[in-house]
């Protein structure tokens, strides 16, 4: 029709125009997540939420909301300049560009998934080796060969076992963590546990001590929904959140988009995280 339809987010002062996203406008402040750090909880993003662009843009929107850490996912062109794909098999140059990036935007690597695993340990090995060069805590993957652990506690490398849709529910996440170190547990996917009818409450009630960092994600309904900003869907994550402290879980919480997003939606979350951890931590016991 030729009109270019025009929305201004209240929260940003960011303009959408025709879906595109702009950067944050002057009046944003990103504060990041303060009070929640304070309880032991990191807030990332999962590169994977912005798949449409490279790793470089993701870092710079990342850091436009201020969040401090990323979890990259294999496979994402690096840079317009730079041809190749995060993961391992990187060259020493590209490996150098990166860290100088994140440096730069004052952000953190801090995951790496979802991937997988080589059978043999000669290979997984390789992976991480890279993992260590990269500063990674913890590989994200649905793989799990019998040499894990070992290799986890040699490196100092959490491994977290993600629950896709059709694998890793919380009991078998359980039964293959059974007498390992707890370098071993879920990267709990809260959107993926909705789809598959699964509350979000109920599945960190279950894996109380084995949850080893988070894709948050709240959607509009259970079963077949899509995400929306947290605390908007029926997720309940303040409940989520009430349980997490109580169980004195410390650790990373990515924010994952797998549906169309504005950064304004991303901000959301991050003000919900930190408005909520606000809450919980005033909170009296009895």
């Amino acid at each position: 029709m030729g009109v270019v339809m025009a929305t201004v987010s209240w929260f940003l002062g960011t303009v959408i125009c025709n879906g595109a996203q702009e950067v944050p406008g002057p009046e944003f402040k990103a504060t990041g997540s303060p009070d929640a750090e304070k309880l032991g909880w990191r807030l990332a993003t999962q590169a994977w939420t912005f798949n449409k662009v490279t790793l470089f843009e993701a870092i710079d929107k990342t850091a436009s909301i201020g969040v401090k850490c990323i979890e990259a996912y294999p496979g994402q062109k690096i840079s317009k300049d730079i041809a190749e794909k995060m993961g391992p098999g990187m060259t020493p140059a590209a490996i150098k560009a990166v860290k100088a990036k994140l440096k730069e935007k004052n952000v953190k690597l801090v995951n790496f998934g979802v991937t997988g695993l080589a059978g043999k340990e000669a290979d997984a090995r390789k992976f991480f080796d890279w993992a260590r060069t990269m500063g990674l805590e913890t590989i994200v993957t649905e793989s799990n060969p019998d040499f894990l652990d070992a290799l986890c506690n040699e490196y100092g490398i959490n491994v977290a076992f993600h629950n896709h849709p059709h694998s890793w529910p919380p009991e078998k996440v359980l039964a293959a963590c059974k007498g390992k170190s707890n370098r071993m547990g879920a990267c709990a996917d809260t959107g993926h546990w909705m789809r598959k009818k699964i509350k979000p409450i109920d599945g960190v009630t279950m894996l109380k001590g084995k949850i080893v960092s988070f894709h948050f994600k709240d959607l509009n309904q259970f079963g077949n929904g899509h995400d929306v900003p947290w605390g908007t869907g029926e997720g309940d994550l303040k409940a989520v959140m009430s349980e997490l402290k109580a169980q004195g879980f410390k650790g990373v919480f990515s924010i994952e988009y797998e549906h169309k997003y504005s950064l304004a939606d991303l901000a959301a979350c991050v003000k919900f995280f930190n408005d909520t951890a606000k809450e919980i931590a005033a909170e009296k016991t009895h």
